[in-house]
């Protein structure tokens, strides 16, 4: 009875030991995605310009990777995340991969996690902040985190989402920030309204299709620029968010 056990204990060690070397073999010698799941969108910077971004074709059980872009081509452009994917590369070995696309969207592709830093600056955390704050009070010398005037506004969004210290009027944001023109405004910067430049009543953020949000007498709201009650006169730029 005792060797019947013994043979038996053997069979179940060695099946154990073969399914193992085979999970093993299995793993080596080809690529194999092992999940693909969607995240939040979030900005990176590169943090090393050896990297590229991939193409990953073929099989989920056999793939190849295609290089598509050098990292050293790119190096201050803002990656924005939208997917992770966990892989076994052909050495057997796990690897996390984000798959990124330019705020231009003429770059996209896998990229190793290790060749990205999270940027800090970035405008899509700059906006979350703003977005927080839609429905807040309007009040007159406000600079929150619950009522706010115009500047008050834009100086705590920029503040709390990209570390950058604005002035406190909306006429002194406009004079010592970089000026830039209507047709070359991108995504966070600040639109001005008035008489003139040198008559400044109202700034807000630019978010983009000709829109802003910023903090009238109705309270945070996104709306339109170019509306017969706003006067846009200028644009200027505290922070280069990067393409």
């Amino acid at each position: 009875m005792k060797r019947l056990f013994a043979t038996m204990a053997m069979l179940i060690a060695g099946l154990t030991f073969g399914l193992v070397a085979a999970q093993k073999a299995d793993a080596s010698g080809t690529n194999r995605i092992i999940s693909t799941t969607n995240i939040t969108k979030t900005a990176y910077m590169r943090k090393s310009a050896a990297g590229a971004t991939y193409n990953m074709t073929g099989s989920t059980q056999n793939f190849t990777f295609a290089k598509t872009h050098s990292l050293k081509s790119y190096p201050s452009t803002t990656w924005m995340a939208t997917q992770k994917r966990y892989v076994y590369k052909a050495n057997g070995k796990k690897y996390l991969y984000y798959y990124v696309t330019n705020a231009n969207k003429t770059a996209a592709g896998w990229i190793w996690h290790g060749y990205l830093k999270k940027k800090t600056n970035s405008f899509t955390n700059m906006y979350k902040v703003a977005k927080s704050k839609l429905g807040a009070r309007y009040s007159y010398g406000a600079n929150g985190p619950y009522n706010f005037d115009c500047s008050g506004y834009t100086k705590y969004v920029f503040k709390q989402g990209a570390k950058k210290t604005l002035a406190r009027t909306a006429q002194s944001q406009y004079y010592s920030t970089k000026k830039v023109s209507r047709g070359n405004a991108k995504k966070g910067d600040l639109v001005f309204f008035g008489s003139s430049t040198g008559s400044i009543s109202h700034v807000g953020i630019y978010v983009g299709h000709g829109k802003m949000i910023d903090a009238q007498n109705n309270g945070v709201t996104q709306e339109k620029i170019y509306v017969s009650w706003w006067n846009a006169v200028g644009y200027s730029r505290p922070v280069n968010f990067g393409a």
